[in-house]
């Protein structure tokens, strides 16, 4: 590819990315998603363990179980962030609008997958940081444990993995109510249900949620048939093809 075909087509791919941030910060619903996903996660971190931490030490066995433990709720606005940057614009039927400025779909798309995914990146940042400090003002927290370093940067990338599932689960569904009463219950609720039925627990310990969060484990569960960075890397797995899935769905469907 030749730079003056290139430098048009990265120039295009640029203000299609400016357009979905304007969108993003003048949008209330949308700027809000993450900072209650901080609040939550952070929040019911420094609260728990300040009140139980010292009391309750299965906290500090494995530093994963107090350290995130407020990210079991605040995970819940991620994925709200996910469905909310494209499910809006089907709910309102904006999206007509948005390929008319964009006619490209896959860059459109492309777009709202970068702004997800870097949003998503950032929230992890302030998430992760926060909880950490929030444990060492509470209990301490000592980075040289095994693993922690490992465990620490998983916590990170869960979330722009996370907004990314979502974000294409939505435009596979291609609907907000959907995505908000299906996504949430079944990424979140339904894998914690599923893991309770003997036969099916062993399939559920491969769905997305449950990956990522054993990636944030410091210890190893004999009883999981992977190891940590491969939980990573199925949660990779499932967002890419919830990104790829998005993709195709939005490519063939008339708007």
């Amino acid at each position: 590819m030749s730079t003056a075909t290139a430098t048009p087509t990265a120039e295009a791919f640029s203000a299609a990315l400016r357009a979905e941030r304007v969108k993003f910060t003048t949008l209330r619903s949308q700027w809000i998603a993450p900072l209650v996903a901080v609040a939550l996660t952070v929040g019911i971190t420094a609260a728990v363990n300040a009140a139980y931490g010292q009391a309750d030490h299965s906290l500090g066995e494995d530093p994963a179980e107090g350290l995130y433990y407020g990210l079991l709720f605040g995970h819940v606005a991620v994925a709200a962030l996910g469905v909310l940057l494209i499910g809006q614009e089907f709910n309102t039927r904006m999206i007509g609008l948005s390929l008319t400025a964009v006619p490209r779909r896959g860059r459109l798309y492309g777009a709202k997958l970068a702004l997800g995914g870097g949003i998503g990146l950032l929230l992890g940042l302030v998430s992760t940081t926060g909880s950490a400090l929030a444990v060492a003002a509470t209990v301490g927290l000592d980075l040289a444990t095994p693993g922690l370093g490992r465990s620490l940067l998983a916590a990170v990338l869960y979330h722009p993995l996370l907004v990314v599932l979502c974000l294409g689960l939505t435009t596979m569904l291609r609907n907000f109510s959907a995505a908000i009463g299906l996504i949430t219950p079944m990424v979140f609720l339904g894998t914690t249900v599923l893991t309770a039925i003997p036969g099916v627990r062993e399939l559920c310990r491969f769905l997305p949620d449950r990956a990522g969060l054993y990636a944030m484990r410091t210890q190893a569960d004999p009883a999981i048939p992977y190891g940590h960075w491969s939980g990573l890397l199925i949660m990779a797995l499932w967002a890419g093809a919830a990104a790829y899935g998005g993709l195709y769905r939005l490519r063939r469907q008339e708007m």
